[in-house]
């Protein structure tokens, strides 16, 4: 691994798990990992339930966009986390990957969108414990 980890987070849209967890990652991390995410089919904007959700905690993804899966993030990568992006991401030798089986918070409202922030968060912490240790 390299002295600062790369992770990329992927799902379909970008617009709730993999920027969700991309936040989290960051925040947590403050430095020590550096964070991306990516969806292979973006959305148009970041979904409203999952703003209103993380800024609740005090992060604030009003500048954040939904990002196009691009081979060089993957390649740029040393842990790449799937939410459900299935065989839209590209595999490469020497990269860990992780698929994160997590509920899709589009259409939920922001009652239903916490329980699933939460869970990320908890896999979020898991995750920078193992690479920083």
């Amino acid at each position: 691994m390299p002295a600062v980890p790369e992770v990329l987070f992927v799902c379909v849209h970008n617009a709730g798990r993999s920027q969700m967890a991309a936040a989290l990652l960051d925040h947590h991390a403050q430095g020590r990992v550096h964070v991306r995410s990516a969806g292979s089919a973006p959305a148009d904007q970041i979904n409203p339930a999952v703003r209103e959700v993380m800024a609740e905690i005090g992060l604030d993804l009003s500048t954040e966009f939904p990002k196009p899966l691009t081979d060089g993030a993957v390649r740029a990568a040393d842990v790449v986390i799937s939410m459900g992006c299935g065989d839209a991401c590209p595999v490469y030798p020497g990269k860990r990957y992780l698929d994160w089986e997590l509920p899709d918070p589009a259409g939920r409202s922001a009652d239903e969108v916490r329980p699933i922030r939460d869970q990320i968060d908890a896999r979020v912490r898991a995750l920078l414990a193992e690479l920083t240790s």
